[in-house]
C-alpha cells in the first residue's frame, strides 16, 4: 500500500522531533535553589560524600556543591547528572580546592556511561598540573598533561569536545589538546575528585556544540 505524501511528511516530522527532544538542552547548576544536604534526585553519586552547603565564599551565592570524603589513593569520587546526555559539548565549572594531603582539586566528567567509564579533565594544585584522561572500567589513562601556575581561590575549568577532538581550558587559557575515540556516544556530565581531595564546585554549565 502506498502512503500519502502528507503521511510520510508527518512521519518525518515526528522522527525529527524525537531526535531533537532526545538532545539535552543548555543547562546551568548553581545549587542556590537546593536545600542543604545531599544533592537532588537528578544527581547520581558514586564514591565520595557529596553535599550542597551554604558558603559565604560561593562563586555564586549562597550555595556550593562540596565533596567532603577523605578516601584513600585509588578512589575516584564521582557525581554524575543523571538526566543529561551530551556528545559534542561545551562544559565548565568553578572549582575551589579546600584540602587534601594525598590529592587536591578536581575536575569535569563528560560522555560518561557510568561512574566507571568517562572522560575527565582535572586540575591538581598539589602537583601544579592540569590533565585530561579517559577512564575505562575504572582504570585511568592519561591523554595529555600541562604544568600550570598555582593560584588560590576559585578557578574555572572548561572543556570542549567535538567528535574526537578535546580542548581543555583553565581560567580562560587553553592548556590541553587531545584526540580520542573511546567514547563516541553522548553521555552524562558530572564532577570529580580523587582520594582525599575536598573541593567546592559552583556554576556547572553545559551546552551542545553544533
Amino acid at each position: 500500500m502506498k502512503r500519502s505524501a502528507s503521511r510520510i511528511a508527518g512521519i518525518g516530522l515526528v522522527f525529527v522531533a524525537t531526535l531533537v527532544g532526545a538532545q539535552s538542552p543548555s543547562r546551568v547548576w548553581n545549587f542556590d535553589g537546593m536545600p542543604a544536604g545531599a544533592p537532588g534526585q537528578e544527581f547520581v553519586a558514586g564514591p565520595g560524600d557529596w553535599k550542597v552547603q551554604f558558603n559565604p565564599a560561593a562563586s555564586s551565592k549562597p550555595n556550593v556543591l562540596a565533596q567532603l570524603a577523605k578516601n584513600d589513593r585509588p578512589v575516584f569520587n564521582v557525581l554524575l547528572v543523571g538526566d543529561t546526555s551530551y556528545g559534542d559539548l561545551d562544559l565548565s565549572v568553578r572549582l575551589y580546592a579546600v584540602a587534601g594531603e594525598i590529592d587536591q582539586g578536581g575536575g569535569l566528567v563528560w560522555r560518561a556511561r557510568d561512574a566507571q567509564n568517562y572522560y575527565i579533565a582535572r586540575y591538581n594544585p598539589l602537583e601544579d598540573n592540569f590533565r585530561v584522561y579517559k577512564v575505562v572500567d575504572g582504570r585511568r589513562t592519561q591523554l595529555q598533561s600541562a604544568d600550570v601556575p598555582r593560584s588560590g581561590g576559585w578557578r574555572t575549568l572548561r572543556v570542549t569536545m567535538r567528535g574526537d577532538a578535546i580542548e581543555c581550558y583553565l581560567d580562560g587559557k587553553k592548556f590541553l589538546q587531545a584526540t580520542d575515540s573511546t567514547f563516541t556516544r553522548p553521555g552524562k556530565i558530572g564532577v570529580w575528585t580523587k582520594a582525599d581531595a575536598q573541593t567546592l564546585f559552583d556554576d556547572l554549565a553545559v551546552s551542545n556544540l553544533k
